[in-house]
């Protein structure tokens, strides 16, 4: 059922009649200005379809008529199309129509064009759903802001009316008015049976008979009472025998709930144990794969000094062979170069005797040669000059040209001499820079041979240095583990302790914190929870005692707390409760001397400073031993009492207890704040003190390497140097060498040069000599026999120097190929194989063959290290794998177990109801007993004992025959009888009538005691569905929010300090009735955390979400065919009206269509809506048109830019 159509002609701003197209079975918005008209549209459906317009004057009949220009409007009628093809409406026809016709005179109702009365009309829309008792399917303006100014009482009146409780109150009105009327009757009763009483006495003494009758009489009614009795004892033991079983199996149902609830606790715990495996394993799986990549690297460093020790295994047998045969080489070169030289010992004195010889012969040669010169220029003289003049002339001339190449020899042989002297003191350095390399080379290879020892020195002591940080290491990853565990134990505790904290106080010690930081505020030692300690069997009673003081700040003094409350109002930060200390006073307590009773302050651990705040708060309360001791300690000593459990008597006599959850402790959360932060920073510290360590050895390592670094290159240097030293000497060999051979050619041209000199001086004497001699052209005999015998002296002496010059050739070339085979060969491959052999002396391979051995020792441990480590973390995983399987088989067995007693509550439940339904059985036939019982009418003692003994079947028995008996009587005195009967009958009419009066009376109590019992069962099964609808609506509309409905009581107004101040306790009503329940109080919390808020502590927003949340929830309860809302979302935040649109988007779409016609000025009714109407206003008339959702967001867009 919905409403398809709507038609106004005249109503209000609706002046020509307008029909509005098919509205949605679903949902149907409504857009339009203010004054358009869209609050006139709402008002015309409920002037058909609700009674607010009712009992209209005149002046409300033409407030209810179109004004505008033009003529009067007389009359206006709604009609409304109802889609009834559901057949809500008992009407057999698809499509309804119901209008309402009003006048200035007239009011009137047509169903279908037929006249239908007022009530009919409202009767009708009950048996469709539409209760008036709950007035929530049209929810106009103004509606939401009442619910939000609601008391809690007028909540609970609102939860009366849904629930009808109307009916209750009219009926316990008739049944006192019953009452009163009974007991006027019953006082004319009471006269008549005192007349009555008085004339059967008269009667008695006259009547023997009648005696008789009424003894037998009597027996009569004992029998009967005797039997009815018993059968009213036998049933009342059946029912104790049901109630015993009933309580039976509520206790078992109760076992088997806490044994659900403690299954599902440890499934819980087994969980937490779960997540911490999990992040352990996930833990030791990172460390498994580091360690198998240092162990992969640590077998590739492994490998590689293997090969590297088999390379150096090869090089020095390479090496050694490489010596052995460069040894055998030098020895065949060192034979050869002795041979060599010892030839060349023994052809240079050859050599040189040749050369003399050679020498001898050409001077020889020259000597005579110039002999026969002179002679042949003696002889020809005479024949080259024509006088001695002449001669003399030529011979001085020859004698200046000779004079002045002596000059130029004498000048060369001076140059020879200077360079072969040069020569000579070149030979003599080279030697000596020989000599100083050679030492110099000496003490370089010792400083390398010193640089190996400390090199290896240095490596044993990095060796350690490495040994030292990796335990070191070891210690700082196991602090840095338990450090992050301790922490995610902290971080737990803390948001245990933000979820047990109010929400507002939560934010409100935040914002201190902040505060006191960002302007250097002293004096503030934080709330009690932190600065108190206790042992923890102690933790139930001090949270219970203290309560939300738990978190009450204590501050030095009031200047500190005033100031901080100024900043937390700027900032909005909370709210926090301060105790400042030049303030407060502890209590003066006189505690009872008794071990049962001990004064709780005294088992709490705290600074003395703050003994007036601990004082104030825990001063007036001990803790007992059981709750007897705390109810006498209460009364007796005027003290709050609390045992450990956390039961509380108040000295005022009030007792409050249940189960209290110790798990979720705050003072255990703190403690585990308190002694993890400890932890930690100690762990820190010593993971500084590490760290620091770790940073020495660094640094001593680096260190190390870089001194190991630094006499590898210093001896690397000096090898570079060694060799380049080396190198030189052979250079300087080389040049001695080049000199020697300089040298040797040095002295010869000096010699040649003068020998030239010598024949010089010679040719000169001669020449001065024939000077001034005379001028002949002959010969004397003896110069021409010396003549005759030179030229054969020559020729001999030259075929000798050609002979000597062959001999001294080949010498020469011999003593050539030796020196050259001894200077550029042998000598040559003596050097290079010295320089090899001291190469391979020199090398660095023996020197770094234990630093291989020992990096393969250390390779071969740190690999083993590894497997180790490896292995172990393997076992660790296998391990924390299996309790992973444990915990996870022990998880099932816990559903097992869950599930099995849920099935055995199950059971219990049913055994329960079959019970319940017995007791009712029970309980009908003890009334059927008890109403025979009392229709017995007064009895004599002797009858409740008579027969007590017998068993039924003899008391049946007896009360036949005594019935017999009574028959007897039946031909007595008709008269006597007649009147005593007649009396007697009168008068236990009239006791009957009495007792029925009694009775009646009784009943009509039990009548109002059930009346109210059902009145108030009525309004908390309205409570509950209204409350529990609450719960969920306002969970949908407040994401992660939550909200409830608290029932007031009576009793409940002791323990409540957040009544309206003008909501007082209720009196006893005009029948003398004190109301059970006193209002409905809103507990809601828009964040899911901390402490529920009352309606008071809400701002406007959330009143009008709570206000909603109300209306939704009544709906539900009891839900209509369709739902008018007249801007429901005005106030509302744009999440919260998104919740709202998608709410209503639901309910239309839920299986039990539900149809929704809302107007709103914002834009997500319109997103949510499946048709849309525009109401628009021109010349003071209003029109309805379909619109589509683009022009209606466009609209609403231009509204609020407007309005912005």
């Amino acid at each position: 059922m919905y409403i398809k159509l709507v038609i106004i002609e005249g109503f209000k701003s609706y002046k020509e009649q307008i029909a509005t197209e098919d509205f949605s079975p679903k949902v149907n918005c409504v857009v339009g200005a203010n004054g358009s008209g869209k609050s006139n549209f709402f008002h015309a459906i409920r002037f058909v379809l609700s009674d607010i317009f009712q009992n209209l004057r005149n002046e409300d009949r033409h407030a209810l008529l179109h004004e505008g220009a033009g003529h009067q409007v007389a009359s206006a009628f709604v009609e409304i199309v109802f889609d009834n093809s559901d057949n809500r409406i008992p009407v057999d026809k698809e499509e309804i129509r119901l209008r309402r016709t009003i006048g200035l005179k007239k009011d009137e109702y047509f169903l279908d064009a037929k006249h239908i009365t007022k009530n009919e009309v409202m009767n009708l829309l009950e048996s469709a759903g539409f209760s008036r008792s709950n007035p929530y399917y049209v929810v106009q303006q103004g509606k939401i802001a009442s619910l939000t100014l609601m008391k809690d009482r007028e909540r609970l009146d609102l939860l009366k009316e849904i629930g009808g409780t109307r009916v209750y109150e009219e009926r316990r009105r008739e049944s006192l008015k019953i009452m009163q009327d009974t007991g006027n009757k019953r006082k004319q009763i009471i006269q008549v049976v005192q007349y009555l009483d008085e004339r059967l006495r008269e009667l008695d003494e006259e009547k023997e008979e009648l005696r008789k009758y009424q003894q037998l009489d009597k027996q009569r009614k004992s029998l009967e009472y005797t039997i009815y009795d018993k059968e009213l004892h036998d049933t009342r033991e059946k029912l104790e025998q049901v109630e015993v079983a009933r309580t039976k199996a509520s206790e078992e149902s109760t076992k088997m709930y806490d044994r659900v609830e403690k299954a599902q606790d440890d499934s819980r715990s087994l969980d937490e144990s779960l997540k911490g495996l999990a992040k352990e394993l996930q833990t030791l799986n990172k460390e498994k794969e580091t360690v198998e990549a240092r162990k992969t690297e640590a077998i590739k460093k492994k490998t590689k000094l293997e090969l590297d020790e088999n390379d150096f295994k090869e090089r020095v047998a390479g090496n050694i062979q490489s010596k052995n045969d460069a040894l055998e080489q030098l020895r065949s070169v060192e034979g050869e170069m002795q041979k060599s030289m010892k030839e060349l010992e023994e052809i240079n004195p050859l050599y040189e005797s040749q050369v003399e010889k050679e020498k001898d012969t050409t001077k020889r040669i020259m000597e005579l040669e110039k002999k026969l010169s002179i002679l042949y220029q003696k002889q020809g003289r005479a024949t080259q000059f024509s006088n001695k003049a002449a001669r003399d002339k030529w011979l001085r001339k020859e004698i200046e040209d000779l004079k002045r190449v002596l000059d130029s020899n004498m000048v060369q042989e001076q140059k020879l001499q200077d360079e072969i002297f040069r020569l000579n003191t070149d030979l003599t350095e080279h030697d000596a820079h020989i000599r100083k390399n050679e030492v110099e080379i000496g003490e370089l290879e010792s400083h390398i041979s010193k640089s190996h020892e400390q090199f290896n020195i240095k490596k044993r002591e990095r060796d350690e240095e490495q040994r030292k940080r990796k335990e070191k290491w070891g210690e700082e990853s196991q602090l840095y583990s338990e450090i992050e565990k301790l922490k995610t134990e902290l971080e737990r505790a803390k948001k245990n302790l933000d979820h047990a904290t109010p929400g507002d106080v939560r934010r409100g010690l935040s914002s201190i914190r902040r505060i006191c930081s960002d302007y250097k505020i002293n004096g503030v030692f934080g709330p009690i929870v932190e600065l108190v300690d206790c042992d923890e069997k102690f933790f139930t009673a001090v949270e219970v005692t203290a309560g939300n003081s738990l978190f009450h700040v204590v501050v030095e003094n009031d200047e500190i707390s005033t100031k901080i409350i100024r900043h937390l109002n700027s900032l909005k930060g909370g709210r926090v409760t301060f105790i400042p200390l030049n303030r407060v006073k502890a209590p003066q307590v006189n505690y009872p001397q008794s071990s049962d009773a001990i004064p709780l302050l005294r088992r709490l651990k705290f600074d003395s400073k703050f003994a007036p705040a601990l004082g104030q708060v825990f001063g007036r309360t001990v803790v007992c031993r059981d709750l007897n001791v705390a109810t006498r300690v209460a009364k007796t000593d005027g003290l709050d009492c609390i045992t450990m459990e956390g039961d509380q008597v108040s000295r005022k006599g009030g007792m409050t207890g249940g189960f209290y959850d110790h798990r979720r402790s705050k003072l255990r959360f703190m403690n585990t704040i308190i002694q993890n932060t400890k932890s930690i920073n100690t762990k820190e510290k010593v993971l500084e003190d590490v760290r620091r360590q770790l940073q020495v050895i660094d640094q001593q390592i680096t260190q190390l390497v870089t001194e190991q670094q630094r006499l590898e290159a210093d001896w690397t240097h000096s090898k570079v140097k060694v060799e380049q030293l080396k190198q030189e000497i052979v250079n300087a060999n080389k040049q001695k060498h080049a000199i020697h051979k300089a040298l040797e050619n040095k002295e010869k041209s000096l010699g040649d040069i003068r020998t030239q000199i010598e024949q010089l001086r010679s040719s000169m004497t001669m020449k001065e000599a024939e000077m001034g001699t005379e001028l002949v052209d002959h010969l004397t005999p003896e110069e021409r026999g010396e003549l005759s015998e030179l030229n054969p002296k020559i020729q001999d002496l030259k075929e000798k120097l050609i002979a000597y010059k062959t001999d001294r050739i080949e010498m020469e070339s011999r003593k050539a190929e030796l020196e050259t085979n001894l200077a550029t060969n042998l000598k040559r491959r003596i050097n290079e194989l010295q320089a090899t052999i001291a190469s391979i002396e020199d090398d660095s391979l023996p020197s770094s063959a234990g630093l291989k051995t020992q990096e393969l020792e250390d390779a071969k441990l740190l690999v083993e290290e590894v497997t180790n480590e490896l292995e172990s973390l393997c076992r660790s995983i296998d391990e924390k794998t299996k309790q992973v399987k444990k915990i996870k088989d022990e998880k099932a067995k816990l559903k097992a177990l869950e599930d099995e007693c849920e099935m055995t509550v199950q059971d219990a439940n049913k055994k329960l109801e079959e019970l319940f339904s017995l007791r009712n059985t029970l309980l009908a036939k003890q009334e059927e007993y008890t109403k025979k019982i009392r229709g017995l009418g007064p009895l004599s003692s002797e009858a409740f004992d008579s027969y007590k003994r017998k068993n039924v079947k003899e008391l049946q028995k007896m009360l036949y025959r005594c019935s017999e008996q009574l028959q007897q009587f039946s031909h007595v005195n008709k008269k006597a009888l007649d009147q005593y009967v007649n009396f007697t009958e009168q008068r236990e009419e009239l006791q009957k009538r009495q007792a029925e009066l009694d009775a009646g009376d009784e009943k009509i109590k039990e009548l109002i005691s059930v009346l109210d019992m059902r009145k108030d069962e009525s309004i908390e099964r309205t409570f509950k569905g209204v409350a529990h609808h609450f719960r969920d609506v306002f969970s949908e509309l407040v994401q992660g929010g939550h909200g409830h409905l608290v029932m007031m009581k009576k009793k409940d107004r002791d323990h409540d300090d957040e009544d309206d101040d003008d909501d007082g306790g209720r009196e006893a009503d005009a029948e003398g009735r004190v109301e059970k329940y006193i209002g409905v109080k809103v507990k809601v919390s828009f964040t899911g955390q901390g402490e529920t808020q009352s309606m008071k502590q809400l701002s406007g927003g959330q009143k009008t979400v709570v206000a909603l949340a109300l209306i939704f929830a009544i709906q539900r309860c009891d839900p209509a065919p369709f739902y008018l809302f007249d801007e429901i979302d005005a106030a509302l935040d744009p999440q919260y009206r998104t919740a709202v649109g998608n709410m209503i988007r639901g309910l239309a779409d839920d299986s039990v269509s539900t149809q929704f016609i809302t107007t709103t000025f914002r834009p997500e009714l319109v997103k949510v809506a499946d048709k849309i109407y525009g109401v628009f206003h021109k010349n003071r008339v209003s029109v309805v048109n379909v619109i589509s959702k683009d022009q209606a967001l466009d609209f609403i867009e231009k509204d609020q830019s407007h309005d912005t």
